[in-house]
């Protein structure tokens, strides 16, 4: 218990007027946390992206009337088979991180590529579902709980692009290297891997929301606005 004490108030309790805590603070390399730039930069982009679908998830609770015609969305779709394919990316992400640490190469080029393949298949799907939305006249501007998945999609859609843009770069640069110099680009792959399952574990809360737990959701959120 006093270790964990001397932790947390640790230093509060440093006085750097003190020869000995001069010295201390000198020789410190300015590091905090041991986490690459690169990481430094997903966490930044989780911060701001996590602010902005906590304000489309609030206004989605805050913005459904009585009487939200969600039927449609009920039905078996491809909104399971997206989701599986998310977690198959995220599966092979662990793949790639599992092998970088073992440094076993051999295979990191070809779980990248599955990697890149399945997000293009889960954009494809969703543009699919969007049309098969549109011809069954269910619009953005039908109601809310339509207008809200349209634009809760989107958004998780350009992230994913996002991400798609930065995993080209990096999947070019390792597909170029040799064996024992995928190494090098260890922490553009981590970082890609956080980012990735960032994205999972924003489309799992909007899925178990909106479609999962949707009817007990929308009862809770009408007692909410009533």
């Amino acid at each position: 218990m006093s270790n964990l004490i001397k932790k947390l108030f640790g230093t509060l309790l440093q006085k750097p007027w003190d020869k000995d805590q001069m010295v201390l603070d000198t020789s410190h390399t300015g590091k905090t946390f041991d986490i690459s730039s690169q990481k430094s930069a997903v966490i930044i982009i989780f911060g701001i992206a996590t602010v902005l679908f906590s304000l489309i998830f609030t206004a989605y609770i805050y913005s459904i009337p009585p009487g939200q015609d969600t039927m449609y969305l009920l039905k078996p779709n491809l909104l399971w088979a997206n989701t599986i394919i998310l977690f198959f990316v995220a599966y092979f992400f662990s793949r790639i991180i599992k092998d970088l640490e073992k440094k076993e190469t051999s295979k990191v080029k070809k779980n990248l590529i599955i990697v890149g393949g399945l997000s293009y298949i889960f954009l494809f799907g969703q543009l699919i579902f969007w049309t098969q939305l549109m011809k069954s006249g269910n619009y953005v501007t039908t109601n809310t709980y339509f207008s809200s998945f349209y634009i809760f999609t989107a958004i998780h859609g350009l992230h994913l692009l996002g991400g798609l843009f930065f995993w080209g770069k990096v999947s070019s640069r390792v597909l170029k290297l040799e064996q024992n110099k995928i190494l090098d680009e260890e922490k553009n792959i981590s970082a890609l891997s956080w980012y990735w399952t960032f994205l999972l574990i924003v489309w799992l809360g909007f899925f178990l929301m909106i479609y999962v737990f949707n009817d007990t959701f929308i009862d809770w959120c009408k007692s909410l606005v009533s």
